[in-house]
């Protein structure tokens, strides 16, 4: 059974485990549902941390303590302070990679192969020859607090601790602009890490934390001197892919190398060259978003391998630490990465309140709608449409005072996207003007076909208008694209999703990703949020395909005449400013229980004068035992 408190710590025992028909259903494919290390893992890391982190570090054990056995208030945008803490699950993310590397100093695939459960990792299941860890973590539970949990210590083992192999830079590698812009809101001035509790003020176990911590920023091509006290390249992968000199030849040697597109030459740097020079004597990897290294053929996977060793030459280990940070780090075939070592599934997400709850149309709301017969796409799918619209409507109406609700509809081709931005802003007076419409490459990236500077500064502004539309000055009610942001685009108020797509396998899409971007709640934890999916047949199946993973779906009446699921939002009335709020601020009386039971001065009790008869046990032979059975 689950625990609902995200905050309470979790025994492996008490962690979601696949039944017998979830197994069934994968032909007992346990990699597909369970990733192999991850039970023992958890075992030796909840043994360690009820020892009290034996056997790590002294730097380790103040950070470790600092994090979760101290009070942590951080400061609110109105002057107050809240109390903050870390989930569990992030907790045992940063155990796990804490223990693994520095207690048990499982380094490589032999050290790792030791937590295998499954009895059926092999070495040829482990492409690198660095070391290598992958968190698993739903999406909207807090990766990138695990993921500057990583640095910080890195960082600091590497400052305070003789020997220490880790490292004071970091690559931070995401695969593509719209993830490297939501990277950029936490990194940027450092931000998140002076604003929540990632290390100690100066005098905690007589070191200067805050005063030490001293990294550089650099972002993309724009980058400041390298400094000896640390350095953050917070780049997307394409920055960082093998340099390969070209063969000499007449064009290379007359007119020389022609610049790599995505190098700023302007400014004669070029950070792939910087990262395999000399002057990076050791280097720890970040990758976010990171079931896109699910193949070693892969440039991502080259291009960190050739970093690796080129520091192998410098300093004999290569890369110090490789922290992969996904939702679904998943081959092709399903198989999750076999270097697993911490899982937070979505299943216990949702248990948790920690994400919204996904709510699909019962069978009756289903059979109301049907697909067309039509070769027009309006017509096709108008009834989903209008179902989605209907169930955001209601939404609206109860939280326009509070937040403004997202529709987000997903089609086939960028044609039947602006078809379907065209029919919401034509049929709803809500929709006027309110329907931002994205197209997007295969790789679900905004594209970038600009070409004049009016073009350029066109898509500038619509990745703007998609990273902010959560915010209270966008006028957007609705978006509409065709793969739109299957990752990355980490907005909190999407609260219905209308799938026109025939999701499947050979998408290469999972089902957790098409409802990803509608996962992350709008307010706190103790306000359960629904998000609401429709779609076509078809797509409401792949989505369903998530039950194999756990996860259990609310059935609910939808469309016209149907009632509101939006949640209930209670709070101070502020804007009366005649309302005395501290004359309001009333006593709630301590009631006592109608009945109640009473535990007190048990000892006294003399079972021995107890009047009650003793029950005559009946013995039976063996024929009449015969009979019963």
């Amino acid at each position: 059974m689950i625990k609902s408190n995200p905050f309470n710590i979790l025994s492996p025992n008490e962690r979601w485990p696949p039944s017998q028909s979830q197994l069934d259903a994968f032909q007992n494919a346990y990699e597909k549902l369970l990733p192999p290390l991850v039970y023992k893992i958890r075992i030796a890391v909840a043994k360690w941390r009820d020892e009290g982190y034996q056997g790590a570090s002294e730097t380790s054990k103040s950070l470790l303590n600092f994090w979760f056995n101290q009070e942590h208030l951080i400061g609110q945008a109105n002057g107050a302070t809240a109390r903050f803490n870390f989930f569990f699950s992030q907790r045992e993310a940063i155990e796990s990679i804490i223990y693994l590397y520095e207690v048990a100093k499982a380094k490589d695939k032999y050290e790792l192969m030791r937590f295998d459960s499954s009895e059926r990792v092999s070495t040829g299941m482990f492409d690198e020859n660095w070391t290598r860890y992958v968190v698993k973590m739903a999406t909207g539970a807090g990766k990138t607090k695990v993921m500057g949990l990583t640095l910080v210590w890195s960082y600091f083992h590497k400052l305070y601790e003789k020997d220490s192999q880790l490292s004071q830079n970091f690559l931070v590698i995401a695969p593509n602009i719209i993830v490297l812009n939501r990277l950029r809101k936490d990194f940027d001035g450092l931000k998140m890490f002076f604003d929540e509790p990632f290390f100690p003020d100066n005098g905690y176990d007589d070191k200067d934390w805050k005063n030490d911590f001293q990294l550089t920023l650099h972002i993309q091509d724009d980058l400041k001197p390298i400094t000896e006290s640390g350095n953050i390249y917070l780049t997307n992968i394409h920055r960082v892919f093998f340099n390969q000199e070209p063969e000499q030849n007449f064009e290379t040697t007359f007119l020389g190398v022609k610049p790599k597109p995505d190098a700023d030459t302007s400014k004669g740097l070029d950070l792939g060259k910087i990262l395999r020079s000399d002057k990076i004597k050791d280097l720890v990897v970040l990758n976010d978003e990171a079931h896109h290294i699910h193949d070693s053929s892969l440039a991502w996977f080259k291009s960190i391998e050739d970093i690796s060793n080129k520091l192998k030459l410098k300093n004999g280990n290569g890369i110090s630490l490789q922290a992969d940070y996904s939702a679904t780090p998943k081959h092709n075939n399903g198989a999750i990465f076999v270097q697993t070592i911490c899982d937070y599934p979505l299943v216990e997400a949702i248990k948790q309140n920690v994400v919204k709850s996904p709510v699909l149309p019962d069978q009756a709301s289903r059979q109301k709608i049907q697909e067309k017969d039509s070769s027009d796409f309006v017509e096709r799918y108008r009834d989903f449409m209008h179902l989605g619209y209907l169930e955001w409507e209601q939404q609206y109406e109860e939280l326009k005072n509070h937040k403004t609700p997202i529709l987000f509809i997903m089609t086939m081709s960028t044609k039947e996207a602006d078809q379907a931005a065209k029919f919401l802003e034509e049929n709803y007076p809500k929709m006027k003007n309110s329907v931002l419409t994205i197209h997007t490459n295969n790789s679900g990236e905004i594209k970038e076909t600009a070409a004049s500077k009016k073009d350029k500064e066109e898509l500038e502004a619509l990745r703007k208008a998609a990273d902010e539309i959560d915010k209270d000055h966008s006028p957007y009610k609705a978006v509409v694209s065709v793969l739109m942001l299957r990752e990355g685009w980490d907005v909190r108020n999407v609260t219905t999703i209308v799938g026109l797509r025939p999701f499947g396998a050979d998408s290469k899409i999972l089902p957790e990703q098409t409802i990803g971007r509608g996962l992350r709640k709008m307010f706190s934890l103790d306000t359960p949020e629904k998000l609401v999916v429709v779609g076509t047949p078809a797509f409401l199946e792949f989505v369903e395909s998530l039950k194999t993973d756990g996860v259990e779906f609310q059935y609910s009446p939808m469309g016209k005449g149907s009632k509101s699921k939006s949640p209930i939002i209670v709070e101070v009335d502020k804007e009366n400013k005649n309302k005395d709020l501290d004359a309001l601020d009333i006593p709630i009386p301590q009631m006592s229980p109608r009945i109640y039971r009473e535990f007190k001065n048990l000892e006294l009790i003399d079972v021995s004068k107890f009047k009650n008869e003793k029950a005559i046990l009946k013995k039976f032979n063996s024929d009449e035992l015969d009979s019963v059975k």
